[in-house]
């Protein structure tokens, strides 16, 4: 698919699927700002892309207001009171599927909640999720993706207690491309959010139909903990490039991690993009990045590390950065993170700026779709370790690792860019690729995204860390990696496995420019 960038002057929307992308302009049009359709947005992915997202699961924003101000909302839930190791006493780890892989608190209708409160509009929540409702009840058509995911993934989810069988199979059978996939139940679900509020799937009525299902299935998940659960506000951790600032959300994130491999690769030297030097350099930044992430990047509450101060240690990056062999691969793999998101951006013509993105982490969640709310509940939980201590370690409350990360960057010229992608370990790299094409090789925004693309470490399912490269570079450009150390893998043309893209430029003079990914089912919507 040929992608070519779109234009705009008074609103912007980008999304992995282009229903959501018309939801989210609609609402623009309809005199809602940029957070505003940002909910629309992600209302309706969580109806036309269940595979990816849902409102059982997580989510977190970076916000850029009129006047210059960046802040984030952390829209993400702890492990529940009961989830203790004795819960999962005889097991080597926390199952991926099933009840007690659904162990933490779903913390994205929070986030909208708070990303709400703080945007000053006046569209009402029946409007914002009108889309949604209207695409859960009268069905949406399956796309490419999804059918592939749902007969692939189809045997460990259908055996899982719940509704996922008859949601999503009911006709026996995973649904097949342009099949219509109905969520009556789920439909109702949004409503009873408009009429009841937000609040409500934590402390009303719909929680107790929530907590009652988890109890039911035999998740861990408790009214009780519902009831705790708030979105926190943590300044996003920041950034200075050359000609810019970044920024993305500060852990339990990984966006320590994308921030960290930009700064490193603006130290380093490479004169034209997708070139030896560039993708040579963004992995070698990518490995030292990680190394660091996989120690110290987790809940705040158990780590005392100080990431920003990292970020704003010119010196220490320096350091860091000479650490990198312009010639030779540090050797790798380190254990990789999985997960599958969605991406999705928004801009009005005050000049707010939206980066946003929420997960059920693996393609579905926990496989556990609750029967009376048609809801979809995460496995965030399930990257926890059974340990007593140390990294990601399993503790009541304790917010697990995220892969979710929204960037955000501020150039000095006046530009905001909203960029981000799905994909797991993959996140961090995409979101260098596509910013350093587009920020300091001055690539096409669009043409960033449609360009192949290369990810370091294990994709969906898989177990092999080798170095993953697209078709279409250079070809002495997989020689040259070869040689310099690198496991290079080729995986054929482009691939939802290097993620679903997108990204939104305001001009310092209103204009706009969106970009979605050809891997995608996406689109942009311009005013």
């Amino acid at each position: 698919m040929s992608l070519t960038t779109v234009t705009g002057s008074k609103g912007m929307v980008t999304a992995p699927h282009y229903l959501a992308a018309e939801a989210g302009l609609a609402v623009l049009q309809d005199g809602g700002n940029a957070v505003e359709a940002t909910v629309a947005v992600a209302a309706c992915l969580a109806v036309v892309y269940p595979h990816m997202t849902g409102i059982g699961g997580d989510g977190f924003w970076v916000i850029h207001e009129p006047d210059g101000a960046v802040h984030g909302i952390h829209g993400c839930g702890g492990a529940a009171g009961s989830a203790t190791l004795e819960l999962y006493d005889g097991l080597d780890a926390v199952p991926f599927r099933g009840p007690l892989a659904a162990n933490t608190v779903a913390g994205t209708i929070s986030g909208w909640k708070a990303a709400l409160e703080s945007a000053g509009g006046f569209l009402p929540l029946s409007r914002l999720l009108r889309d949604a409702i209207a695409h859960a009840e009268a069905g949406v058509a399956v796309t490419a993706g999804h059918a592939a995911i749902a007969a692939a993934k189809g045997p460990e989810l259908r055996v899982q207690p719940g509704a996922y069988a008859q949601t999503f199979e009911p006709e026996g059978r995973p649904l097949h491309e342009g099949d219509v996939l109905r969520q009556q139940v789920l439909a109702q679900s949004l409503r009873r959010l408009c009429e009841e509020g937000l609040g409500s799937f934590y402390t009303g009525a719909l929680a107790a139909d929530i907590a009652a299902d988890l109890a039911l299935l035999g998740s861990p998940v408790s009214g009780d903990d519902l009831a705790a659960h708030s979105a926190t506000r943590p300044g996003p951790l920041t950034t200075r490039l050359r000609d810019c600032q970044l920024w993305n959300s500060a852990p339990p994130t990984q966006g320590f991690a994308s921030l960290l491999i930009l700064a490193l690769f603006d130290r380093l030297a490479a004169e034209e993009h997708d070139g030896f030097d560039h993708v040579h350099g963004l992995v070698e930044a990518t490995k030292q990045a990680f190394l660091i992430r996989d120690v110290h990047v987790g809940d705040p509450a158990y780590h005392d590390f100080d990431w920003q101060g990292l970020l704003s240690d010119s010196a220490a990056l320096d350091e860091l950065a000479a650490r990198i062999d312009p010639a030779k691969a540090l050797p790798w793999p380190q254990p990789p993170q999985w997960g599958d998101t969605c991406w999705f951006g928004a801009a009005d013509n005050e000049g707010r700026v939206v980066s946003a993105i929420q997960s059920t982490y693996f393609e579905f969640g926990s496989g556990l779709v609750l029967p009376k709310t048609g809801i979809t509940w995460q496995n965030r939980g399930s990257s926890f370790r059974l340990a007593e201590r140390g990294w990601n370690a399993l503790k009541p409350g304790r917010k697990p690792f995220h892969t979710l990360n929204p960037a955000l960057a501020r150039f000095d010229d006046g530009r905001v860019m909203a960029y981000g992608t799905m994909g797991g370990e993959g996140q961090p790299q995409t979101q260098a690729a596509l910013f350093s094409r587009y920020a300091r090789f001055g690539a096409d925004l669009q043409a960033a995204i449609n360009a192949p693309r290369w990810l370091l470490g294990r994709t969906w399912g898989e177990q092999s860390t080798t170095l993953k490269l697209e078709d279409g570079f250079d070809p002495a450009l997989y020689q040259a990696l070869v040689a310099a150390g690198h496991d290079v893998e080729r995986v054929g043309p482009l691939t939802a496995t290097m993620g679903h893209a997108g990204a939104i430029v305001r001009h310092a003079d209103g204009r706009l420019e969106g970009a979605t990914d050809p891997r995608s089912d996406g689109g942009v919507g311009a005013w």
